[in-house]
C-alpha cells in the first residue's frame, strides 16, 4: 500500500493552518503549541527547531522526545475516522494532533484537552 501524503508533508506547512483554525475561535498559538508539546514531548525550542527545518510529518513524528503517556485517552472522531481505530500509527499521531486541536477550536477547557 502507498504511503499517505500526509506523511511526506512539511509538518511546517500544517502547522499554520492548526495555529488559524484555533485563532478563528480566539484561542492561541501559545495553547496550540502546549498542545503539540504535551503530545510530542519537544519543548519550546525543539518545536521551533522542528519547524525551522521544515521536516515533515513522519521526521516530526520519529524525532519527538516521547509521546505523553495518556494518548491512549484521545478518543472521538476527525473526519469521520474514529481516531483509537487508526491501526498506522503514524497516522493514528496525526488524528490525535488533529483531535486535540480540533477541542481547542470548540473551546475544551485545557486541562481536558490535555487529559489532566
Amino acid at each position: 500500500m502507498a504511503e499517505h501524503r500526509i506523511f511526506t508533508t512539511p509538518f511546517a506547512s500544517v502547522y499554520p493552518l492548526y495555529v488559524q483554525k484555533a485563532e478563528r475561535k480566539q484561542r492561541s498559538q501559545a495553547e496550540v503549541d502546549e498542545i503539540l508539546c504535551w503530545l510530542t514531548g519537544y519543548d519550546a525550542t525543539g518545536l521551533q527547531r522542528q519547524l525551522d527545518r521544515e521536516v515533515d510529518f513522519q521526521t516530526f513524528f520519529a524525532e519527538a522526545p516521547a509521546m505523553h503517556p495518556n494518548t491512549s485517552l484521545i478518543k472521538g472522531v476527525v473526519c469521520g475516522v474514529r481516531v483509537e481505530e487508526v491501526e498506522d500509527p503514524l497516522m493514528q499521531k496525526i488524528r490525535w494532533l488533529d483531535k486535540l486541536v480540533d477541542e481547542l477550536a470548540k473551546g475544551k477547557a485545557m486541562t481536558k484537552i490535555l487529559r489532566s
